[in-house]
């Protein structure tokens, strides 16, 4: 059965660039596109995809502005632009999430709370970031101001989780920069734990305000468990999980492999990533603060090479530095999740370009359904000599 998507906004939004094709012809034209990518190392097997693909989106990003009458509104930035472009239901958001945002957009005014004007570097509140457990439930508002000092603190978390009970933890974060990056550096919880938690495989994590975490936890669990069958673990070996984040796939996969070693650059994630593997009671898992290229290349100096390597990069994908100390450490195997997918070809070209290694498959997963994104699992083999 075709699923189709009817968005009144879509036109104007532009965040969503297929939802005029039913569900059935995204997959087909994603499969296409990767087939095409990939031509030149592997085959491609059938893109994986959901059976119901709406509301998946457990992050939810509102921008806000005032209408021409002054009145404060909630929506997204038009592609390519910062026009806001008022949303109140939306095809791939969560609902919860929606009904929230509306809540505190309708509150502003009865505290007096002023939309930050990014011409003018005037007012107080610039975004809402609502994330939501699928698995626990659990639901984390994000304020993102200009000043931790928030005026009638108290009244408003009060109103808000009377109307939304819901709501485990409320933080206010504070970003007076003139940037167009949307959490900043400093924050203060206001209400709950100033976290949330989710499930993923069996594992549950904790997600704070500024750590990264899959968008669509349904999809993940398969991209997560696809990546996983992929490394070939039988307990015997040493994985290392660049990019880490918060441990999500490295712990995963922990209870497959002797030993587990996650590397990440954000230092909140890393502390997170350590919390999840105590509350997971995983063992035999180390994470590091580190910049993933210089880790692996001190590791290749010192003799210590992990047996699969599990990188998971922006979708700028990894820079040179990163894929030549993934060369110089020379794992079995590599694991590469990709979601972006001409960055993936680069990468792969540039790890494949001396014989060292060769593409054994590559598996794509739909995670942003209504979307030209893909999600992409690659499985690398070091070629013997």
């Amino acid at each position: 059965m075709s699923i189709y998507f009817k968005c009144p906004v879509a036109a104007r939004c532009g965040g969503c660039q297929m939802t005029k094709l039913p569900y059935q012809e995204q997959l087909r034209v994603k499969q296409r596109r990767m087939e095409e990518l990939l031509r030149p190392f592997c085959p491609v097997e059938p893109i994986r995809g959901m059976s119901s693909p709406l509301h998946y989106r457990n992050k939810v990003h509102a921008v806000l502005s005032v209408d021409k009458s002054g009145r404060p509104i909630s929506g997204v930035y038009a592609a390519g632009t910062h026009r806001v472009v008022p949303v109140k239901h939306c095809l791939i958001e969560d609902q919860r999430a929606d009904q929230i945002i509306r809540s505190i957009v309708e509150l502003l005014p009865k505290f007096r709370l002023r939309i930050y004007n990014e011409y003018t570097h005037r007012g107080f509140l610039r975004h809402i970031v609502i994330r939501t457990g699928q698995f626990t439930g659990q639901i984390m508002v994000v304020l993102v101001t200009t000043s931790l000092e928030f005026p009638g603190k108290k009244e408003f978390v009060q109103a808000l989780v009377q109307l939304h009970p819901e709501i485990t933890t409320i933080v206010v974060n504070e970003n007076n920069r003139q940037t167009s990056v949307v959490l900043g550096n400093r924050e203060n919880v206001l209400y709950g734990s100033g976290y949330m938690e989710d499930e993923l495989c069996g594992k549950r994590f904790r997600i704070s305000p500024r750590s990264f975490y899959q968008v669509n936890a349904q999809q993940a669990e398969v991209l997560y468990e696809t990546a996983i069958d992929l490394m070939g673990l039988t307990g015997k070996e040493t994985l290392l999980d660049a990019y880490c984040g918060t441990g999500t796939i490295g712990l995963c996969a922990s209870d497959k492999a002797a030993r587990l070693i996650g590397v990440e650059l954000n230092a909140d994630a890393v502390k997170d990533a350590r919390i999840n593997a105590e509350a997971n009671q995983v063992h035999n898992a180390s994470f590091y603060c580190d910049d993933a290229g210089r880790f692996m290349t001190r590791m290749a100096r010192e003799g210590h090479v992990p047996d699969v390597v599990c990188m998971d990069p922006p979708r700028s994908g990894s820079d040179v530095p990163f894929l030549t100390a993934v060369k110089s450490l020379a794992p079995k195997k590599i694991v590469y999740v990709s979601c972006g997918p001409d960055t993936l070809a680069r990468d792969l070209d540039f790890l494949c370009r001396d014989g060292q290694y060769k593409v054994l498959t590559a598996v794509p997963v739909d995670m942003f359904p209504c979307t030209e994104h893909i999600e992409t699992v690659v499985s690398l083999s070091r070629v013997s000599r």
